[in-house]
């Protein structure tokens, strides 16, 4: 543990940052740090540096002398988050703020044959999907924010899910991180499992040289590297309580839904075997019914549980279609591994472009995707004038012929419902254009910017036991919306619902009133998301930050909790939750 000599001034910092890192990686000026201030889909703030470590070592040293200097810091890896919890929010935190940008530490370490891996604060899921693929393995997650450069230890950090069913939330309980300590001090805490000696700059470096040997790593039977639990939890179909969700006390360990409260510096995760051989099935059903009949036989009665079921509503399908093909045609033409460096061009473009005209990189690929040809084959475009409600379910070679009797019974011919089993091409051109959706939102909101207030972006878990998933708005509340997009993780009974509201709604009143009938309905938000600076930290939430991070200097102010040091409130109204929630939230 230690405690550097504190810097009494801004340029004394500046000047330790530069001599830690290099003079190029210290970033200053409003028009380099735009791309690390404003978020992907929302939250924006000042900050008096952006500083980008090339090590561990490095990354440690910053991190002291932000300490010292009672600076507030904000880590941020790939900045693909949807709530804003990686980006500042506003310009008041306390000593002002430094963002700690962890792209450049990627390094990752497949160990044990394959079976388990360690990654650093910015590796991407894609690098690590492309690092296993040799091994036959996978990661937690391999679809969906992979395509967009979303890092390992970001998705950890939020408990984030995805659409495989059998695997649940990002979750462990090995790491390596620094928590500060009342008193201002770092410290450096190794529960990856890894002997790496002492010292913390001695930890570090060999993890930065990759310097340790099968030897070094301990067998941890006691400790998970995944959420083991979270087949059996899901199958618990009868249950109120929802399956998977940011604030759930079960998945709150150490780095695991520390929400940038803890500096992490890696993590140790199990990985999956790759599946050959699956089969995609493309249902679609008027009846929402028969949907909850599908799920819930299949979670009841299968031996093992489907790979994947992505749910989809036909407003967006039609506004992914539209606002989307662009990321669809760069996916699937380009492949993912260049996203990451596309988006941060068009981060670049944004920060030059928008100080003359806001939106301009979107109206430019918006006007450019009328050119590229329709990506969807005929029968989806059929599908979607004939059903309301689209679900892609994937299942293991030797569940195919069950799956074929299960849905030739829930579904026969007609307005009713039906499906198609996709064939390879078919499927992957399925589940991309569910998972363009994400972004087509904020394509719609730049496009339309004089008729929409904003996105009200939500991420819902709904109990296992709903019998009742879809939603229908009070005539006040639909009154204000242009568009509702649903789509989600269906056998999780997590959902996605993007609110683009109109001009002169308050969006901010909106979404409370949103919170108010999803109480009534036993939901817990966000699922998977982190609460970010739109959702409020439930009590049992606010009080894990609290406990790994009692002097309020990483990420303050996260999910509406109070900014100032040791959690004193500066604004007591400010930390109030909002009189439209409810208090039997966990």
């Amino acid at each position: 543990m230690t405690r550097p000599t504190a810097p009494n001034d801004a340029a004394t910092l500046l000047a330790l940052l530069r001599n830690a890192v290099g003079r190029r990686h210290v970033l200053t000026a409003p028009r380099a740090t735009a791309r690390f201030r404003k978020g992907y889909r929302t939250g924006e703030g000042a900050a008096i540096a952006v500083v980008r470590p090339g090590s561990l070592v490095e990354m440690w040293r910053v991190a002291q002398a932000c300490v010292a200097a009672d600076v507030s810091i904000l880590l941020q890896a790939s900045n693909t988050g949807l709530t804003g919890g990686s980006t500042p929010d506003g310009d008041d935190y306390p000593g002002g703020l430094v963002i700690i940008s962890t792209t450049r530490l990627s390094r990752l370490s497949v160990i044990r044959g394959g079976k388990q891996v360690l990654c650093l604060p910015g590796t991407t899921l894609y690098a690590l999907e492309q690092a296993l693929r040799p091994y036959g393995r996978e990661p937690h997650s391999v679809i969906g924010s992979s395509c967009f450069g979303a890092s390992v230890v970001g998705g950890i950090c939020n408990n984030s899910g995805g659409s495989l069913i059998r695997r649940g939330p990002a979750y462990t309980q090995l790491a390596l991180f620094a928590a500060i300590q009342p008193d201002g001090r770092l410290h450096l805490v190794n529960h990856l499992g890894i002997a790496l000696g002492e010292e913390p700059e001695t930890i570090l470096s060999r993890l930065d040289r990759g310097e340790f040997s099968d030897a070094d790593i301990e067998d941890v039977d006691d400790r998970w590297a995944h959420d083991h639990r979270y087949a059996e939890h899901v199958r618990a179909i009868d249950s109120p309580v929802p399956a998977r969700f940011n604030a759930d006390p079960r998945c709150l360990f150490e780095a695991a839904g520390s929400a940038g409260k803890l500096i992490v510096f890696a993590v140790r995760l199990d990985t999956f075997p790759r599946e050959e051989g699956t089969a995609t099935f493309y249902i679609g059903t008027n009846e929402a019914d028969r949907l909850t009949d599908l799920r819930r036989t299949m979670l009841r009665n299968y031996d093992r549980l489907p790979i994947a079921a992505e749910y989809m509503h036909r407003t967006a399908f039609d506004v992914a279609d539209r606002y989307g093909r662009d990321t669809f045609f760069a996916i699937e033409r380009l492949g993912t591994e260049r996203l990451p460096a596309l988006f941060a061009a068009k981060a670049r473009f944004d920060a030059l472009a928008d100080r003359l005209s806001s939106g301009l990189s979107d109206r430019l690929l918006q006007a450019a995707g009328r050119f590229i040809p329709d990506p969807l084959p005929g029968w989806m475009r059929s599908y979607r004038d004939r059903f309301a409600h689209h679900l892609m379910l994937k299942v293991s070679i030797d569940q195919i012929d069950e799956t074929r009797v299960l849905l030739t019974r829930l579904l026969p011919s007609g307005d009713a419902g039906d499906y198609v089993e996709c064939s390879a091409v078919d499927s992957a051109k399925a589940f991309l254009h569910r998972f363009v959706a994400a972004g087509a939102a904020v394509r719609y909101r730049a496009i339309h910017a004089d008729d929409v207030a904003d996105i009200v972006a939500l991420d819902v878990a709904l109990p296992r036991n709903a019998g009742i998933w879809t939603e229908t708005l009070p005539s006040a509340l639909d009154a204000q919306v242009i568009h509702a997009l649903y789509y989600g993780h269906f056998f999780c009974h997590v959902f996605h619902q993007d609110y683009i509201v109109r001009k002169g709604t308050d969006p901010v009143a909106f979404e409370h009133a949103l919170w108010a009938l999803l109480d009534t309905r036993g939901a817990q938000y966000p699922a998977e998301h982190n609460v970010g600076h739109l959702y409020v930290a439930p009590p049992a939430l606010a009080q894990f930050y609290r406990h790994i991070d009692p002097r309020n200097q990483l990420n303050p102010g996260i999910g509406h909790t109070p900014r100032a040091r040791h959690w004193t409130c500066e604004n007591p109204e400010s930390a109030e939750r909002p009189q439209s929630l409810s208090e039997n939230r966990v």
